[in-house]
């Protein structure tokens, strides 16, 4: 877009503002759309020459001006310095990916050149806030393809940049490191990177996928890890922490200071685990008295000469006085003891947030100019006007635009349109042509000054249009022209960080802990007591040790020991509280097995059966995509995720097919699953059918129509909604024009179930959240379902493993959008504390978010209401309970989705499906009365959009926590992200969106034999009904899964500690290996070992092949293949007489036992044909190797060709 900038710049205005570059204080004015121009003309090599420091009061406000001027400089000119999430005291550490662009950004400072950098653009939250010293001189870990490093300085170094050493890297500011493999994750990139190193040297740099810690097909030459924390533990600040603990300590036993129950007790606990070396949470806020020497400002990082320009300064000092005082109050809260009038255990107040007045002052001292761009126009003598007017705006109004831009090109001037999407370009062009308005399609930008009397139209970041009159130039952006905001400021860097990866098989990262209870196919419930390494004859194997209940009364539990070979038998037991342990041996397990397997045939023929009803209904095929079609999806203004273009394609596959579409798509509120609806729903309206959009709540139905009225304005569309809110009027004209036809799109609550309500000519039923509608209502949804297309979305998880025992009966989309998107959100477990609470309160307002405040009595509610009110008397607080009568209910809820309250105080009815992205801090008051799903699914109702989500979980500081509560507030502290605690809530929350699925009635029999294994009955149940109703129209056998094969040999197959370190990868490869059940799925995993750990050693090799040797088994019907004494015992085995004949003359010593079909040979010994008298017997591949043969020869022999 340079060639806007080049357009502009000769007019007198802005000729202006660059003369006057240099001058210490200048005051500009003009409107918001101005300040790209207006900086741009200051900081361009053509103009102003000199290096800015763009200053807005927010954090969207600096996105938004950053990508515009990245637009008109160049993205490497321009920077954003993000500020940090937490304020200086708060006992929360800022992001990794946040201090690692700050330390970027400054580290570019401070190299030659400013590292190409021309303008900083920032929040006044930053410009305020006094830095570590030196942050600019943190020089980065770089590593290059080709290039000597020596490895374990490299770890070493990385230690030192505050990265966290791990089994298996998952987020960002870890490193994992296996042989000679490094993987890290810094802090800036998309995703993390897999380094290979040949002894010193790095041979080999790629990415990979955190889901399922597989490599990306991209190669990567060099990479740089940037440090993950603004305070890093070097020897001087150990040094000075161990000093400043060993003072405090004195202090606290003379009986001076703070009492333990204060700050100070958390005080003294930091500065020791910082002395030995461990980072802490919220140790940042310690900077002051930590790092030696003088804090350093922003401005001083700056190169001599910069410009500071304030955009909005009034905003600007508003907010730094917000911020000062919010600041003052985490500092009390925080590190001040409460009411009992000690002093404070430690002075933190040199990393306060400064007064604006002496920021500005030291600027100038320190030889840099202050310059304002206010848009409050003043008619003083050294105001500069800019010259750049505001654009009308059209809201939506295409003649008045096609209008307005005919008479300025008429009239020689130049007009750029600004659109975020290369479809919405491409309709605009088409619109523009057809009311004879002269256009043109640039797809590179506009490098070049625009054409006059011709409209130039483009994609690019420009949010706010304007008017330069002295360059006859007018520039639209896709806002003026619709009236709705584009979606500002996605840098290309949001853009891409959705990738997904769609392989299967993610990383399940449940490590079993001694005591976790487990199922075993054959033998039941049991408890996993540890993993133990048995060497016998030579041959080295990793045993589970499970404890059972005891067959004696009185007596210890029976143990079992289970081959790591046999793992896919061992599932962890997910499903009822505590369960009981099955005897082995007993019949108890076998019994609760049968009524499973009883109840989930009754489910697989009704899940058969409409799958049977809806491919024998005539349905309707879609005809291929239209071209309107495309330009809607590139108008899409996100980059689709791989998940969602997958889930997307599914979609319009099943629509084009003549049976009946049942889709599900799964995925989180704010996963994408709304646009995957939107898409299907126009093309359904494309070959003239009506769709209907069925949802739970009126909430719902308000944001799905605002979406999709936002998104089908561009065409002949019509949109109608219809819910309790709807005025009667309009309602009846809605469902008149149903009938007729005139409705395309109608978007409601059960209301359209209703009788009475015709369609002209329905195509496709889009249900949200089926789950929540009534069972009448489902009746009424599942009658659609044999005649219609329809189309489920659901936000419950649905497990993996359901999804795929159901593959082609109902099918499954689900969207995982990937971990390295959604930022982990900051999570504090604490006694509850007034300040803390309206600190918390005070610092969601100042970035204009709302807060979900959860008081789980109604009886109650109200008081909570009116403390708050009382502690925070500026915010908004309204209340929301289950017993509200529902009208009112959903008032409240609206209200709070339209901003026009601050503070809701709710039970816990928001934990499902509510979905306000502006609500970003979630205090629960009674943290300890809730289950870990609760609290888990509470949790993710904040951190919905770009800003960072806090969460309190409080407790009262005077009653003691009861263990239980303790360890589920403990796991919720430690697992911002979804680690293995987390991953528990999850599988309860699969168990409810399998619930859904199934019917809930299936509860007890889940409870009874574990979720894993219960899923893969119905998997195994279904594939038996439609084998036989493809075959005859019997009742299907009860068929036994897959019987299991043991393999017990002299063979040294074991992963050694080496090559795979820690248990649960271990234990995840070996489940792996186990679990492949072919050929392909072998080889797979043979792959991901490799990619992951490097070159598996042979004792790895043999584990592989006797995981192939264990399908060859398996294939030929044999259960058993042990060594007895001097003989190989093969069982079951059926021989037919011919094979006896046979084995007798293959094996002349083999003997055959009739009763019990088993065959026992002699075991070979080295050499040729069966091997020499005395020689030592075969052992590992070889004597794999020989077993596998004596089978093949032993299997039925061919049918000879007649």
């Amino acid at each position: 877009m340079s060639g806007i900038l080049s357009h502009a710049l000769p007019t007198a205005a802005l000729r202006a503002v660059v003369d006057r570059a240099g001058a210490p204080e200048l005051a500009m004015q003009g409107p918001p759309a101005a300040r790209a121009l207006a900086i741009a003309a200051l900081a361009a090599p053509d103009g102003g020459d000199r290096p800015v420091l763009a200053v807005a009061a927010t954090g969207r406000e600096v996105e938004a001006l950053t990508a515009a001027l990245g637009d008109l400089l160049g993205t490497d000119a321009v920077a954003a310095l993000p500020s940090w999430e937490t304020l200086p005291h708060e006992r929360l550490s800022p992001r990794a990916d946040t201090v690692g662009k700050r330390v970027d950004v400054l580290h570019r400072l401070a190299g030659p050149g400013n590292g190409g950098l021309r303008v900083v653009v920032t929040a006044v939250r930053s410009l305020i806030q006094p830095m570590a010293p030196g942050l600019g001189s943190l020089a980065p870990v770089e590593l290059r393809v080709g290039e000597e490093q020596e490895f374990d300085a490299t770890i070493a170094r990385l230690v030192d940049l505050a990265y966290a050493r791990v089994d298996m890297v998952e987020k960002r500011g870890e490193f994992a490191v296996r042989g000679g493999i490094l993987d890290v994750f810094p802090p800036t990139a998309r995703h993390p990177y897999r380094v290979e190193f040949w002894g010193d040297e790095v041979s080999e740099i790629r990415t990979f996928a955190v889901a399922d810690q597989r490599s990306l097909p991209e190669e990567i030459s060099e990479i740089t890890a940037t440090a993950c924390r603004e305070l890093l533990l070097t020897a001087d600040v150990k040094e000075r922490a161990a000093e400043l603990a060993a003072e405090h300590e004195a202090d606290a036993a003379r009986g001076v200071g703070p009492s333990e129950r204060g700050a100070g007790a958390g005080l003294s606990e930091m500065l020791t685990k910082i002395a030995s070396g461990i980072p802490v949470e919220g140790m940042e806020a310690l900077i002051p008295v930590l790092l030696p020497g003088e804090l350093e400002l922003l401005t001083d990082a700056m190169p001599a000469g910069t410009h500071v320009v304030m955009a909005d300064p009034e905003k600007i000092r508003a907010r730094a006085q917000d911020l000062v005082r919010t600041g003052q109050e985490f500092l009390e809260a925080s590190w001040m003891v409460a009411a009992d009038g000690g002093r404070a255990p430690i002075d933190l107040g040199a990393s306060a947030y400064r007064d604006l007045g002496e920021i500005e002052r030291h600027a100038r001292d320190t030889g840099r100019c202050w310059w304002t761009l206010s848009q409050l126009t003043s008619e003083g003598a050294g105001v500069l006007d800019v010259g750049v007017g505001a654009v009308p705006g059209y809201r939506g109004d295409l003649a008045q635009v096609a209008t307005d831009l005919r008479a300025h090109t008429a009239a020689s001037g130049a007009a750029v349109l600004v659109v975020a999407g290369g479809g919405t370009a491409a309709r605009a062009v088409e619109q523009l042509s057809a009311a004879e308005v002269p256009v043109t399609l640039a797809t590179d930008g506009v490098p070049e000054a625009p054409a006059a009397g011709l409209v130039t139209v483009t994609t690019g970041n420009v949010t706010e249009g304007f008017t330069v009159p002295d360059a006859a130039l007018v520039v639209l952006s896709e806002a003026d022209v619709t009236g709705r905001g584009a979606a500002a400021g996605r840098s290309a860097a949001d853009m891409g960080i959705k990738m997904p990866s769609r392989r299967r098989n993610a990383v399940d990262p449940l490590a079993l802990k001694p005591g976790d209870y487990v199922v075993h196919d054959q033998h039941g419930i049991g408890k996993f007591v540890e993993m133990v390494q048995r060497t016998v004859t030579g041959a080295t194997r990793e045993y589970l040790l499970l404890e059972y209940a005891s067959s004696k009364r009185g007596h210890p539990g029976d143990r079992l020991f289970v081959p790591t070979d046999q793992l896919d038998e061992v599932s962890r037991y997910v499903g009822g509280e505590l369960p009981t342990l099955n005897k082995l041996g007993g019949s108890d397990w076998k019994n609760t097995k049968a009524r499973a397997r009883k109840a989930v045939k009754e489910i697989a023929a009704e899940l058969v059966q409409l799958y049977a009803a809806r491919q024998a209904a005539p349905g309707y095929a879609f005809g291929a995509d239209t071209p309107w079609q495309a330009e809607l999806e590139d108008a899409f203004p996100f980059i689709e995720t791989t998940d969602q273009l997958a889930a997307i394609d599914e979609v319009k596959v099943d629509m084009r097919r003549g049976v009946p579409m049942d889709r599900v798509i799964c995925g989180d509120v704010g996963y994408g699953k709304t646009e995957i609806a939107v898409r299907a729903a126009f093309k359904a309206v494309q070959d003239g059918k009506q769709v209907v959009v069925l949802v739970p709540t009126t909430l719902l139905a308000q944001q799905h129509l605002s979406t999709f009225l936002d998104r089908m304005s561009a065409f002949p569309v019509t949109v109608k909604g219809l819910s309790r809110f709807t005025h009667a009027d309009e309602a009846e004209q809605t469902i008149a024009a149903l009938a007729d036809g005139e409705v395309d799109v109608v978007i409601g609550t059960h209301r359209l179930l209703q009788t009475g309500i015709r369609y002209k000519d329905l195509g496709l039923v889009i249900v949200d959240e089926e789950q929540r509608f009534g069972v009448e209502h489902k009746e009424h949804i599942k009658a659609l379902r044999t005649h219609v297309d329809v189309l489920t979305m659901s936000a419950t998880p649905i497990p993996r493993t359901l999804e795929m025992s159901l593959a082609g009966i109902r099918e499954m989309s689900t969207i995982l959008t990937p971990p390295e998107d959604r930022h982990p959100i900051l999570t504090y477990v604490g006694a509850y504390d007034d300040k803390q609470v309206a600190a918390a309160i005070h610092r969601e307002l100042l970035r204009d978010g709302q807060v979900f405040y959860v008081h789980n009595r109604v009886k109650s509610i109200e008081k909570a209401a009116k403390r708050l009110r009382e502690l925070a008397p500026e915010a908004r607080v309204v209340t929301a309970h289950g017993q509200m009568n529902e009208d009112k209910l959903e008032k409240v809820i609206e209200g709070f989705w339209e901003n026009e309250y601050d503070v809701l105080v709710c039970t816990t009815i928001v934990e499902t499906g509510l979905d306000i992205s502006n609500a970003n801090t979630l205090i629960v008051e009674r943290g300890d009365l809730l289950g870990l799903a609760q609290l888990h699914q509470l949790r993710g109702r904040v951190g919905r959009s770009r800003e960072r989500g806090y969460a309190y979980f409080l407790y009262p500081g005077e009653t003691p926590l009861t263990e239980t509560a303790h360890d589920r507030l403990a796991t919720i502290a430690q697992n911002t992200e979804l680690g293995a605690g987390m991953a528990v809530a999850m599988k309860d929350l699969e168990i409810r969106g399998a619930g859904n699925i199934l019917g809930a009635e299936q509860s007890g029999h889940i409870a009874g034999v574990g979720f894993d294994l219960y899923v893969r009955l119905v998997g195994e149940a279904v594939q038996e009904y439609r084998a036989f109703s493809s075959d005859s129209g019997d009742e299907p056998a009860g068929e036994e899964s897959p019987a299991d094969v043991r393999v017990d040999l002299p063979i040294d197959a074991h992963i050694p500690h080496d090559y795979v370190p820690g248990e649960r990868l271990r234990l995840e490869a070996y489940r792996k290996i186990a679990a492949a059940g072919d050929p392909d799925a072998l080889a797979t995993v043979r792959e991901e070992l490799v990619d992951r750990y490097g070159r598996p050693p042979a004792a790895v090799g043999r584990l592989l092949a006797v995981a192939e040797f264990r399908q060859l088994c398996r294939a030929s019907g044999v259960t058993e293949v042990s060594g007895q004494g001097n003989n190989i015992r093969f069982a079951p085995m059926e021989l037919a007489d011919s094979q006896l004949v046979r084995l007798k003359r293959l094996y002349p010593k083999a003997t055959y036992k009739a009763v019990t079909n088993t065959v026992a040979v002699p075991r070979p010994t080295e050499g040729p044909a069966g091997g020499r008298i005395g020689a030592p017997p075969l052992r590992d591949n070889e004597l794999l190797d020989w077993c596998g043969q004596f089978l093949r020869l032993m299997a039925q022999a061919p049918v000879p060709a007649v």
